[in-house]
């Protein structure tokens, strides 16, 4: 059966065209919101993530500072993946950002695979718009780290909420382990926490374990650090 999909976002950032176009069509830009390690050469965006690489996917426009856009082929079953963003100057060094993202999920059973995406695209949509109004034109150094298997994502949750001092919420300042920084994003399976040189984001792995998704704008590689955090964090509670 499968399942066709357009899932837009916008937001009025508080960076320029410039900054905007810096953040969305290169690897060091797009690394500083999205997932993992990302590369755009040769007309091709690849992102590792991990340690695997999504399907690369093919510049299809490329019109600066305003209109940036590429596609995943599509596959044997009719799965793809496209994305394009559009750039919009405004007042007082502000610009509309827009990111649009489209395709189709084969099966029978792609509601919960389509779930998942919206709410993770959500998150990282927001991360985009927190990056480019606190750290445009700073290039981050991605870190993922991977819990134990959930089986009870509630309970998962609230073991996480709990080690923050409760369910937080927009705005909330909060102390995680060795950061502490406010929520800027939260949904049903994805969080999001603005440290002063750091985006903390957790979400839920589709059918896996928490996930671990930070990107650092200072210090050294803190991803075994937090995958240790993160079994700590879950020792012994049976998600």
């Amino acid at each position: 059966m499968g399942h066709s999909f357009e899932l837009p976002h916008d937001a009025v950032v508080e960076a320029t065209p410039e900054e905007v176009w810096e953040a969305i069509s290169t690897g060091p830009g797009i690394d500083s919101w999205f997932m993992g390690r990302n590369d755009v050469a040769n007309g091709v965006v690849r992102t590792a993530f991990g340690g695997g690489e999504m399907p690369p996917s093919a510049v299809t426009a490329a019109e600066p500072l305003q209109r940036f856009a590429h596609s995943s082929d599509k596959a044997d079953d009719g799965r793809f993946v496209a994305y394009e963003f559009l750039v919009e100057g405004r007042d007082r060094g502000t610009t509309l950002v827009r990111m649009v993202t489209s395709g189709f999920l084969p099966g029978d059973d792609w509601q919960d695979e389509f779930e998942a995406m919206s709410l993770g695209l959500e998150m990282f949509f927001a991360t985009l718009a927190e990056y480019l109004s606190h750290f445009a034109g700073r290039a981050a150094r991605p870190v993922t780290a991977f819990g134990p298997m959930v089986h009870d994502w509630p309970s998962a949750w609230e073991t996480l909420y709990a080690a923050l001092g409760g369910p937080p919420s927009p705005g909330d300042r909060v102390r995680l382990g060795p950061a502490e920084g406010v929520v800027y994003f939260r949904n049903s399976q994805t969080l999001g926490i603005r440290a002063e040189n750091a985006v903390y984001r957790f979400l839920q792995g589709f059918n896996g374990p928490m996930i671990a998704a930070h990107v650092l704008f200072d210090g050294e590689d803190e991803g075994p650090l937090w995958q240790a955090w993160l079994e700590d964090l879950y020792a012994g509670k049976g998600a």
